[in-house]
């Protein structure tokens, strides 16, 4: 399992908020800024999470891909954010 989504789901989000989560971000990646911080993760965990997307960003195309979307969306919204 990718480890974006094991720590997700150790924290007991479930499938749906999950997909929805990867979704958000797929169309606004600040939305999902706000949905993770939503979920309860303890601080120190969203830590960590923010700490694996951030040096491992190859784990969000795996995550997608274990999820069914489309990654090429994943892209739009990091270029949409890059030019704010």
């Amino acid at each position: 399992m990718n480890p974006i989504i094991a720590i997700l789901k150790e924290h007991n989000v479930s499938d749906e908020k999950v997909a929805a989560l990867f979704e958000a971000f797929t169309q606004n990646p600040m939305m999902a800024m706000a949905l993770v911080q939503e979920l309860g993760i303890p601080p120190e965990k969203l830590q960590q999470l923010m700490a694996v997307v951030m040096t491992q960003p190859h784990l969000i195309k795996e995550a997608t891909d274990e999820l069914g979307l489309d990654f090429a969306k994943v892209q739009e919204a990091k270029d949409k954010l890059n030019q704010q």
